[in-house]
């Protein structure tokens, strides 16, 4: 009996080895305020030749969405929930009600909480912003390792204006720390630590769960020298002339349709010819530090995937990459250009004239629901798990599916409830039924930012700017630049899906909105009752 059971326990233990040797590592790669069309692979003129050989050898995702903004795209894929439901529905203040506190709730888990009771070792490093201000901090959300920045801000450690502030492990240390490598940058210091923490996962044999969020290429725009000065006069010519040039390589790629109309340039960003030169200069400088950090951030992929490469953990990684919202107009059509880019204390912003070129070819900007804000590249990359190399996937997909691509891989199991809280359950699909190219998903996806609000079906869109905008309505497959209005046309369409945009924000803590509590609850009492 003793032998028998020492058999099984041998068998056991070989068993559950092999089981831990075949799921697959999995790293989320996010960026920060990065267009649609901004990597080579998706359109771009900048260099971006990692995440290209990325795309080369596994998938695009032609139709993937975020949230149109920082805060409520990473509480999102950090859940698998909708931004509202994980209390997050605009940035990180309490405004008092369920779906504003300001910070991940009890009702969520993350994926580190989901993949370390399966084995997994978690690690996270770059950008939280996900409410450790209000004391929800990633050491205490399931991540065995951490590097943190609360909100980001900054990429250089120098100077007595860095915003850098940094969390090692859950201690807050100095930008001078002996363990951090001497005068970093923040995009490769967040792939430098990533590495270090997947050397503990391998120490350990575990697989390991990295979620790395870089601050690339947010404002203030901020990069090393040498990096500018490869694209400094690059961008002294029309930048109509430079969209087109992006939309001609878009429909070359087959990322977008050659059929569809380019959104035309908005009144408020000037001709090229109508600045002097003088202010082309400026312009040219404020995209040569764009692209620069768009080019470094690659740089940084590429580092990843070679320190993968070298430690023999590649081939069973699965990487997602993508971004938090579209480009960035805020500062308006002039940008800013405060300080020597080259140094902490600068603070440039690309501003709107060139953010619709990094929204190639769709109109407006991150905050909104139309394409411009909430349409990001993903690229999937897992050489034993994807068979397909260097196609694309124009299935529509959102943020919510990767905490159940994450459980589906590797066959950790998602809680009804966690530390004595019920848990909502998971919002999104699996994605591995379209990596392998036959999942096509047919379901309601919607979004909600600052009142600008959407829904879509299909190819069918609903859309509005703000509380109080009408509804416009778009057949994605014939127009997706949103420039064909069908609300008009087709009444009883706009009727059917704004009443599903109405039902899912009543359960989704879209509603109340803040300031509204009282009133809406009385007003709505008979309604909630019916329910």
């Amino acid at each position: 009996m003793k032998c028998i059971l020492f058999l099984l326990s041998t068998f056991v233990l070989l068993h559950s080895s092999f089981a831990a040797q075949q799921r697959p590592n999995i790293v989320v790669i996010l960026v920060d305020d990065m267009g649609f069309a901004d990597l080579g692979c998706y359109g771009s003129e900048i260099p971006t030749p990692n995440l290209d050989s990325l795309a080369k050898n596994g998938l695009r995702f032609t139709q993937f969405y975020n949230t149109g903004r920082c805060c409520p795209t990473r509480a999102s894929l950090l859940t698998g929930l909708y931004s509202h439901q994980a209390g997050i529905g605009h940035m990180t203040d309490d405004k008092g009600v369920p779906g504003y506190q300001g910070r991940l709730n009890n009702s969520c888990v993350t994926i580190a909480e989901v993949l370390r009771p399966a084995g997994y070792l978690t690690a996270m490093t770059g950008k939280w912003h996900v409410g450790q201000n209000l004391g929800v901090v990633p050491w205490e959300r399931g991540f065995d390792r951490s590097l943190n920045a609360a909100a980001g801000g900054f990429y250089f450690a120098g100077g007595d204006k860095a915003k850098a502030k940094l969390f090692l492990n859950g201690e807050a240390i100095a930008n001078d720390d002996p363990r951090l490598p001497k005068d970093w940058y923040s995009t490769d210091l967040w792939t430098t630590f990533g590495l270090k923490f997947i050397d503990e996962a391998l120490a350990a044999k575990k697989p390991f769960y990295l979620h790395l969020c870089h601050n690339a290429p947010h404002f203030p725009l901020q990069a090393p020298a040498e990096a500018i000065a490869k694209f400094r006069g690059q961008y002294k010519q029309d930048w109509g002339a430079l969209r087109d040039a992006r939309i001609a390589r878009q429909k070359e790629l087959g990322i977008i349709d050659a059929t569809w109309e380019k959104a035309p340039r908005p009144p408020t960003i000037k001709l090229w010819k109508d600045h002097t030169p003088e202010e082309q200069d400026r312009f040219d400088h404020l995209m040569a530090v764009y692209a620069a950090t768009v080019h470094r951030m690659d740089k940084a992929v590429g580092d990843l995937v070679n320190g993968l490469k070298d430690r023999g953990v590649l081939e069973n990684t699965l990487i997602l990459f993508m971004s938090d919202n579209g480009g960035n107009a805020e500062s308006g059509p002039s940008g800013r250009s405060d300080g020597d880019p080259t140094e902490a204390a600068s603070n440039w912003f690309c501003g709107e004239s060139w953010a619709f070129l990094q929204n190639t070819p769709f109109r407006k900007y991150k905050h909104y629901n139309h394409e411009g804000g909430i349409a990001t590249p993903l690229i999937a990359h897992w050489p034993v798990g994807i068979d397909a190399k260097n196609e694309l996937r124009h299935t529509p997909a959102h943020l919510i599916d990767i905490m159940a691509t994450c459980v589906s891989v590797s066959g950790a199991s998602y809680p009804n409830e966690y530390n004595g809280h019920a848990i909502t359950p998971m919002q999104g699909h699996t994605l591995t039924t379209v990596f392998n190219g036959t999942g096509i998903m047919s379901r309601y996806l919607f979004w909600e930012h600052e009142g600008n609000a959407a829904v879509r079906l299909g190819d069918m869109k609903l859309v509005r700017t703000g509380r109080n905008g009408p509804w416009e309505l778009y057949d994605l497959k014939t127009d997706r630049t949103e420039l064909n209005e069908l609300a008009a046309a087709q009444p009883e369409k706009v009727k059917e899906l704004a009443a599903e945009w109405q039902s899912w924000a009543e359960r989704a803590h879209v509603l109340p909105y803040p300031g509204e509590g009282k009133a809406k609850k009385k007003g709505k009492g008979k309604k909630k009752d019916a329910k």
